[in-house]
């Protein structure tokens, strides 16, 4: 069973380019990555002295192809994996310490949730409040307040007592980012979470990004859709299997860069016109899911500024 579309509003009131090879920044920022290595048990290292940092109060990017590392990134950094080499950081913090006091919320895709489970929406953003309650998960009023709140600003309080696996795929991406809202998590790893969803989720999911960035806190967006990157995201950490590229996304997000992270799963079409002052050419770059527009040798994030 689906429910039918509704419009998407989220509350937007709430509470409260580097070079790969460079140090990260001072253990402040919000995540640091330093020369981390991890290698599966079949010996194959899926990400390779990969170095990059991000600062609080920022939505960046983690962008590569398919097998790049990527969800092997957000394991280590939610400590499922272990690193070979390197260390991680969250906030200032171990892995082990941040996860301990709730810092991490982790948005997931899709394909990795067994939605025949029979468990209501109000029940799973809840769970984002285990981490504060005793061994016996009683509840308690700020418990309930939590959860509460967290569905009143993703737009879902009208359906806290449907059926997860009834709802949409947008809806479904909206409860995962109340469950993260309900445990306060400073950090959010956000994996593929445009996935699935029509226009008006997309654009609700990230004007709320923009509200929990003036927070202060940290999103890790993984993410295929790069026609997006440009307009909301601060930063771009370009992967493919090390750090190809870090820091604003200004400055990384060029066509050059992203050839190197992409390779041929690109491709680039001149229009045969410039830009409305006449000095550079325009064309389109594409990874067959959004394309955006390019100017020159600029950077793809310089559209978003351009008349259109």
């Amino acid at each position: 069973m689906t429910c039918a579309a509704t419009p998407v509003t989220l509350r937007a009131d709430a509470p409260a380019g580097a070079s790969a090879g460079e140090p990260a920044p001072a253990p402040d920022s919000g995540i640091a990555v330093n020369g981390v290595t991890v290698t599966y048990r079949s010996g194959v290292s899926a990400l390779r002295d990969a170095t990059f940092a991000i600062p609080t109060g920022t939505i960046t990017a983690l962008v590569g192809v398919n097998g790049s590392g990527k969800s092997t990134l957000f394991k280590a950094i939610m400590g499922f994996l272990r690193t070979a080499r390197g260390s991680i950081t969250v906030l200032g913090r171990p892995v082990e310490a941040a996860l301990k006091a709730n810092l991490v919320a982790y948005v997931p895709q899709a394909e990795e949730v067994d939605w025949s489970f029979p468990v209501l929406v109000e029940d799973v953003v809840m769970m984002g409040r285990y981490g504060r309650m005793n061994m016996l998960r009683i509840p308690r009023a700020a418990d309930r307040a939590a959860v509460a709140d967290a569905l009143d600003r993703v737009g879902m309080t009208e359906f806290r007592r449907r059926q997860i696996g009834e709802l949409s795929g947008g809806q479904k991406k909206r409860v995962f980012l109340a469950r993260a809202l309900a445990q306060d998590a400073r950090v959010i790893l956000l994996d593929e979470p445009f996935t699935g969803v029509d226009v008006k989720t997309e654009e609700a999911i990230i004007a709320l990004l923009r509200n929990l960035r003036e927070e202060g806190r940290v999103m890790l967006v993984s993410t295929h859709n790069l026609g997006s990157v440009p307009d909301f995201c601060d930063r771009t950490v370009l992967l493919r299997n090390t750090v190809l590229a870090y820091g604003p996304t200004s400055q990384v997000f060029t066509q050059a860069n992203l050839e190197r992270a992409f390779g041929g799963v690109l491709r680039h079409f001149p229009l045969g016109g410039t830009d409305p002052a006449g000095q550079q050419a325009v064309g389109v770059i594409t990874d067959d899911e959004r394309p955006f527009v390019v100017y020159g040798e600029g950077t793809a994030g310089e559209r978003a500024e351009r008349p259109r």
